[in-house]
């Protein structure tokens, strides 16, 4: 690979040079000549463009990460630790469990689910209500009564279970989807039949409805969730600590309970803030290689037109000393440089933002969660690219500004 890299980027500048004829190099007759430009024109559109490509593509790619971070989660995840409980010791100890856990001083609440706060898993279907089926499946969980002050979950009608209500063992409580998919305006209190394939399983009061929860991917819609109520051991244990209190103090307290009420089990805890920000790393590691090729794109095109305005400015000296000796002003000097370069980048990004535009969108359309691409993106970035451009450039310009035209006409 190596090899031919080495011998195509060679291959243009010898053969190119081989071509020229010695009386119109002597005679300065190739370093005018207009068909020479083009070559050098072209490479400057195509660098730039393909750099102002990923400078866009990578914009887009952090704003759409951004865009799903910022989303309400629908619970609280600071300080939230989740535990698998697949040691038999954890049968029948979770009141145990969370009265020694809550007198260390560095928990708030625990609660058992059947399924992790980050999954999706559990579905089914069969539910009604007033006689009307209801044929999407629902994504169902079942909880101990503490599960909502320990994940803190957020009402928006209703109330949460109680250990002083023995009737809640009947209740249950739905998300945001959930209503709007079975189309109650007012579902406390409303009665929901539940017969999975013809098995019955019971009528159950909707008690209240708490704000869409995030369990799956950020980057898609939340679904229609029910929650019900449960007194046997589940598979996952959730611990809120103190947010007050430093995982170094907390972790060890809580780890001696496990120690003495369970020691034969792991203490294997996940924080649930890491879980959900591993929901990211896909899009995270597609936006860091877009910023470094982005970032290596525009080193390598400036550093291009860095010596190509060395080269302009040298080949116009003698132009620049005589407007100069006619009293041209610096400004003026650098504005008759810097245009053709100026046009070039306005070439590559008439090129670069309608394909890069199309090509987002519908990067974007795998996401049904998804930001909107604004304009405004794509002026900052031409602004950006103009503005790289013009200092890279001026450096060069100034510098042959500011030379005395006598040392250039001397010779003349």
């Amino acid at each position: 690979f190596n090899l031919v890299t080495g011998l195509l980027a060679g291959s243009y500048p010898a053969f190119y040079l081989s071509s020229f004829k010695p009386v119109k190099v002597l005679k300065g007759a190739i370093l005018t000549d207009p068909f020479s430009r083009l070559p050098r024109r072209a490479l400057v559109i195509i660098q730039f463009t393909v750099s102002i490509s990923l400078a866009l593509s990578t914009i887009i790619v952090y704003k759409q990460i951004q865009y799903a971070k910022n989303r309400p989660s629908g619970y609280s995840r600071e300080a939230l630790i989740s535990f698998r409980t697949a040691s038999p010791e954890f049968r029948g100890k979770y009141n145990l469990l969370r009265t020694e856990l809550i007198n260390t001083g560095v928990v708030e609440d625990i609660a058992e689910s059947n399924y992790s706060v980050t999954s999706i898993l559990g579905w089914n279907d069969g539910f009604s209500w007033k006689g009307q089926k209801i044929e999407p499946s629902f994504n169902y969980n079942y909880v101990t009564h503490e599960y909502g002050k320990t994940i803190g979950w957020e009402f928006i009608e209703g109330r949460d279970f109680s250990r002083e209500k023995p009737g809640d063992k009947s209740g249950i409580i739905i998300n945001e989807s959930a209503k709007k998919e079975m189309g109650i305006p007012n579902p406390v209190g409303e009665i929901l039949n539940w017969l999975p394939d013809g098995q019955e399983m019971g009528n159950f009061e909707i008690l209240g409805v708490v704000k869409d929860m995030v369990k799956g991917s950020p980057f898609e819609p939340t679904y229609p969730s029910i929650i019900f109520l449960s007194e046997q051991d589940m598979e996952w244990l959730f611990i809120k600590m103190d947010p007050s209190v430093s995982p170094n103090e907390g972790l060890p307290k809580i780890k001696t309970v496990f120690d003495k009420l369970i020691p034969s089990a792991p203490f294997d805890y996940k924080f649930v803030d890491e879980e959900y920000e591993a929901k990211f790393r896909s899009e995270e590691r597609v936006g860091k290689l877009a910023a470094v090729f982005s970032i290596m794109a525009i080193l390598i095109s400036c550093s291009g037109l860095f010596g190509l305005a060395a080269y302009v400015s040298e080949l116009r000296s003698k132009e620049i000393s005589i407007r100069k000796v006619f009293g041209a002003s610096i400004v003026n000097i650098w504005r008759l440089i810097s245009i053709e370069f100026f046009i070039l980048i306005l070439i590559s990004c008439a090129i670069a933002i309608p394909a890069v535009s199309i090509f987002m969108e519908k990067w974007l359309e795998q996401y049904q969660y998804r930001t909107s691409v604004g304009w405004y993106v794509f002026v900052i970035s031409g602004l950006g690219a103009i503005a790289i451009t013009l200092m890279t450039v001026s450096f060069q310009t100034l510098k042959a500004a500011l030379m005395n035209p006598v040392n250039n006409l001397r010779t003349e």
